[in-house]
């Protein structure tokens, strides 16, 4: 059995090598550990640093295309590369490598699927009293969303069987955590987590340069994961809304009408129930599209599956692949 550990990188020349001195080579219960970084389009030397301490494979993007990105680039490279078992790791080091063996204990005892390292949110000293309340409520939404138990929904620290790494597709352009999960909890993945320690920052985070931008993003993050695997829900519970409010706004007007018998004012508030009453039939109108486009999603999903089993029977190559090590031939090439 190989375990292969990616770490989606850019810029980490800094960090990189304490992340890979904590990485295990040998783990129990798996034959083979290799290391695979994913280049982000860095400018510095990230891929110099990564051969230098020793990682078996890159895969370097030709530019910056993203954290979801360099992550489902990683999970195809392993796969292709024959990982039966792969760990995603964070090159920040925020996270303790010496906790991969019990990440991977529940897939290796066949307990699960997939396997979330969770952190304990509210003893992270660098996390401000806000930060940690907004970790709790966006776990929280997702959980209803994935119909999953996970309570550190955005930990980057996790483990992937064979089976559950082919059936992920993530297309968000921002963040692989919170869609792998409610996808994952959408489909037939077994999902476990497991507790984990957590390093001390060696810089600031990039994906949020504040709190207000981890707010904002992780909102439209979430609101769109749902508005994708749940549109139904999403647009009925829009419409009702909606609705609601016209019927505030028809409220003067009916009572003016039942209760006085006048029916000649509160013209402003009849054309503004309207307009809102005609806009909750249109947002109801879109989640039966999305519900209808939403089953496309999972018959496309599906055909992907099935054109990566074909890629890997065929033995086809990772894209952007080289080699963390040159070989000697390689070596002998340069040379000459």
């Amino acid at each position: 059995m190989k375990l292969i550990i990616q770490i989606p990188c850019l810029n980490e020349e800094e960090s990189l090598p304490r992340t890979l001195a904590d990485l295990p080579r040998r783990v129990e219960g798996v034959d083979e550990v290799e290391w695979l970084i994913v280049d982000d389009g860095s400018t510095d030397g990230t891929v110099e640093v990564a051969r230098a301490g020793g990682v078996d494979h890159v895969v370097r993007l030709t530019n910056n295309k993203g954290l979801a990105a360099a992550f489902a680039a990683g999970l195809d490279a392993s796969l292709k590369l024959g990982a039966e078992v792969i760990v995603n790791l964070d090159a920040d080091n925020q996270y303790s490598a010496t906790d991969i063996p019990n990440l991977i204990a529940p897939i290796l005892a066949g307990d699960a699927d997939m396997v979330v390292g969770t952190r304990e949110v509210n003893k992270i000293e660098h996390f401000s009293p806000l930060k940690k309340l907004l970790q709790r409520l966006g776990s929280w939404v997702v959980r209803r969303a994935s119909g999953t138990t996970v309570t550190d929904t955005t930990s980057g620290f996790r483990a992937y069987n064979r089976e559950a790494a082919l059936q992920l597709q993530v297309v968000s352009d921002f963040t692989y955590t919170l869609e792998s999960l409610i996808q994952a909890g959408k489909m037939l993945v077994a999902i476990d987590q497991v507790p984990i320690a957590t390093n001390p920052p060696l810089r600031r985070s990039r994906l949020f340069p504040s709190t207000s931008a981890y707010v904002r993003r992780n909102a439209l993050a979430v609101f769109r994961a749902y508005a994708m695997y749940e549109p139904l829900r999403v647009f009925t519970i829009a419409a009702i809304v909606l609705l609601v409010a016209a019927l505030a706004a028809w409220t003067p007007f009916l009572a003016e009408w039942i209760l006085d018998g006048d029916s000649s004012g509160h013209i402003q508030s009849l054309i503004l129930g309207a307009v809102l009453a005609i806009a909750a039939v249109q947002v109801f109108a879109l989640g039966v599209i999305g519900d209808a486009l939403a089953g496309q999603r999972v018959m496309t999903q599906r055909a992907l599956e099935r054109i990566r089993r074909v890629e890997l029977n065929l033995g086809i190559e990772p894209s952007h692949y080289e080699r963390g090590t040159p070989s000697i031939e390689e070596i002998e090439r340069i040379r000459a």
